[in-house]
């Protein structure tokens, strides 16, 4: 039996998140540039938002590129905003085949301007679709959103427009980059790594890890499904007893 079809379709996690990590080892271990790393990235991407599309998996949200990423040489940090650019055009009409509807979180403004603006077009391209939601954090930092959010809100409490004793976690929630999409139940780190590494500190509260050491550019839809099947493995407890949720 493949690993799809041992997978329990009625537990599914509704959001995944991914910090893609190991694209520059494994350049590197092949004698290549690191740049070579992240070409060959997009193919992972593509094949595990395939796989996601199938199983009917509702929300996946990648770490593409973090604020601290903008500290890496210049030429590497342009070769990634290029590769972005052409993979959004040649993505497009796969994305319309498959129902996917892109979305973007992060300091979006930080974007080189024809970047951000092939990014708006294909979100505003796919927005009629109805399938699986594919986040892309860019230029995201998790303190950075949670800062955002808690200023939003002390603008609103300055303006009149809300009480402090207002203010609660669902409330705070809304005003997060990730506002009304539902927090991860999953996350996978690829390369062996074992740290967040600012990523939906928030959003992540609860959600169960998954550490592989496979780099990024090795993992396909079956690691994917390799994930979620540990996943179903689990006891989600919410603090609870294993006697009140069984």
């Amino acid at each position: 039996m493949s690993l799809k079809d041992q997978i329990d379709l009625q537990r599914l996690p509704r959001h995944v998140a991914v910090i893609m990590d190991g694209n520059g080892r494994w350049a590197k271990g092949k004698g290549k540039l690191r740049v070579f790393g992240h070409h060959n990235g997009v193919l992972s991407v593509r094949d595990v938002v395939e796989g996601a599309g199938i199983l009917g998996i509702q929300y996946l949200t990648l770490y593409t590129f973090s604020a601290e990423n903008w500290n890496r040489p210049t030429f590497e940090v342009n070769a990634i905003m290029e590769l972005l650019i052409s993979t959004i055009n040649k993505e497009i009409n796969k994305l319309m085949q498959n129902n996917v509807r892109l979305n973007a979180i992060g300091d979006l403004g930080q974007l080189p301007a024809k970047c951000h603006k092939e990014l708006n077009n294909a979100i505003n391209k796919t927005s009629v679709n109805t399938g699986l939601v594919l986040t892309l954090a860019l230029s995201y930092s998790s303190r950075r959103e949670i800062v955002h959010a808690a200023k939003s809100l002390a603008v609103k409490v300055q303006n009149g427009e809300l009480k402090p004793e207002d203010i609660d976690e669902t409330m705070f929630e809304d005003n997060l980059y990730t506002g009304g999409i539902p927090n991860p139940e999953l996350l996978i780190r690829t390369s062996g790594e074992y740290r967040i590494s600012n990523y939906l500190l928030w959003q992540i509260a609860y959600a169960e890890l998954y550490f592989t050491t496979k780099l990024w550019p090795d993992f396909r839809r079956e690691d994917l499904y390799e994930a979620i099947l540990d996943y179903q493995k689990r006891e989600r407890r919410f603090g609870m007893t294993s006697e009140q949720v069984n």
